[in-house]
């Protein structure tokens, strides 16, 4: 078939990568007014994904830093309700409690979602062998109980 290229990307693949590239540089003070607007796009499960995807890239470089609290509860507000975007920055708390070894129980990280069992598993921050042995008995998966037994069994590297 010959003719006119046409550009056959949907409006949303292209919505989703320019709030991808608008959130990757939005100063710290605006970011809670960014992730609102692109909520509000028509096109819900486009603008929850590129937020997720924002909100993984986020979390991961403030995991351990001072701010991610304060950082978690604007974004807990600006997210509100949805149910998927709501978990997701609960279960990078969790992984964030479990990181700096402050409290959690084996119930919320057997009751987590696979994402979390795996990325427990293979977080480098997490250096304390309590998740790991939670999740290589209870883990969901045979891969998460797996992967979470090798971990185990690798020696640690020594303090000091």
């Amino acid at each position: 078939m010959t003719g006119p290229e046409i550009d056959d990307e949907p409006p949303e693949h292209r919505r989703y990568a320019h709030y991808l590239e608008l959130l990757e540089s939005v100063p710290e003070a605006e970011e809670a007014g960014l992730l609102a607007a692109v909520l509000r796009d028509d096109c819900a499960s486009m603008a929850e994904s590129a937020v997720n995807r924002h909100l993984e890239r986020r979390a991961a470089r403030l995991l351990t830093d001072a701010r991610f609290p304060d950082w978690a509860r604007t974004t807990a507000a600006v997210i509100g309700d949805r149910a998927f975007l709501s978990r997701r920055l609960r279960e990078w708390t969790l992984l964030r409690a479990i990181a700096l070894d402050e409290p959690w129980t084996a119930e919320e990280v057997t009751d987590a979602s696979d994402w979390f069992q795996r990325t427990a598993v293979v977080a480098q921050t997490i250096t304390s062998p309590a998740a790991p042995t939670v999740l290589a008995e209870r883990g969901r998966t045979r891969r998460v109980r797996n992967a979470a037994s090798r971990r185990l069994q690798r020696p640690r590297p020594r303090a000091g």
